[in-house]
């Protein structure tokens, strides 16, 4: 008697797309495992496409975090942000739309609006389900999101408390092309070490200062030298007015070192690696409206 044939191997590019802050950060780090994309209050926080790989019984994934869609600003950022998040959605095999329960908003609309335009396979992420009680209320909400698109599956999920995890990437994996695995094994992310560390700073800039940060702050890392056994990193915190340069000092530079000892903890523990960070703040006038400087950043 011959023995069952193993299931194909499947392998490919799934893109986490939404509106701002409904957890999609969150979302992608508890499904590869590792910190890779930064989290924060903050609507907006994640301006770049963040790859983050999972390994699975017989897939690999690549999951593809992504600005929140949302309406246009005037701002340069804003567009490159939009554009950013639409081309990782059509580029990528599966789209992952992830909402936030019990709602649904304009923005939710939206991001499934371009979704049916780009007319992607999609898997509907229900987030945030630890915050309904009790849990009964989730079901006329999810027979209403079923009737709003032809869904490959509604997974509800709390990325928070990691609840239901494993079973959205499972789903999501059953769902690939099958294909031979597209990264290295114990490949993480394709993110350098320098962008880590900006982002880093970044995350730690927007939890200090909260309210009172400028939208246009940008960290760029300028360098990366090994000296005495640590890793030295000098990186340049850019705001687009003058007058916010003393925000994120803060008096006496207090709030700069703040900044500069929560991000230094982050980053030994990230590199796993002694690391020590001199930060300076720059006006670059209206960077967040300029293109050169926005490919400069990285942002585009």
């Amino acid at each position: 008697m011959s023995s069952p044939a193993a299931a194909p191997f499947r392998s490919g590019f799934a893109a986490l797309v939404g509106r701002p802050n409904v957890g999609k950060s969150t979302l992608l780090n508890a499904l590869v495992g590792e910190k890779l994309s930064i989290v924060t209050p903050r609507p907006q926080t994640t301006r770049h496409r963040i790859l983050g790989i999972a390994n699975v019984p017989a897939a690999q994934i690549a999951f593809v975090d992504t600005p929140g869609l949302h309406r246009e600003g005037t701002r340069a950022l804003n567009k490159a942000m939009n554009r950013t998040a639409a081309a990782a959605l059509d580029d990528a095999d599966l789209v992952v739309l992830v909402v936030e329960a019990p709602k649904w908003e304009a923005g939710d609309e939206l991001a499934l609006a371009r979704i049916a335009r780009a007319h992607r396979p999609a898997i509907l992420a229900v987030n945030k389900i630890d915050r309904v009680r009790p849990r009964e209320r989730l079901l006329p909400y999810l027979a209403a999101l079923a009737a709003r698109y032809e869904f490959l599956a509604i997974v509800p999920v709390s990325a928070l408390k990691s609840d239901n995890v494993a079973d959205l990437r499972d789903t999501i994996a059953a769902h690939l092309p099958e294909s031979p695995a597209l990264f290295a094994a114990g490949e993480v992310t394709d993110r350098g070490a320098s962008f880590r560390i900006a982002e880093a700073i970044r995350e730690k800039l927007t939890l200090e200062l909260n309210q009172e940060l400028p939208y246009g702050i940008a960290v760029e890392v300028e360098q990366l030298q090994e000296q005495d056994g640590q890793l030295l990193v000098d990186a340049s915190i850019w705001v687009d007015r003058e007058g916010q340069k003393p925000i994120v000092i803060g008096a006496r530079g207090e709030r700069l070192k703040r900044v500069g000892r929560a991000a230094r903890l982050a980053v030994n523990e990230m590199l796993g690696r002694r690391t020590h960070l001199n930060l300076w703040v720059k006006v670059r006038e209206n960077w967040a409206d300029n293109a050169r400087a926005l490919r400069q950043l990285g942002v585009e």
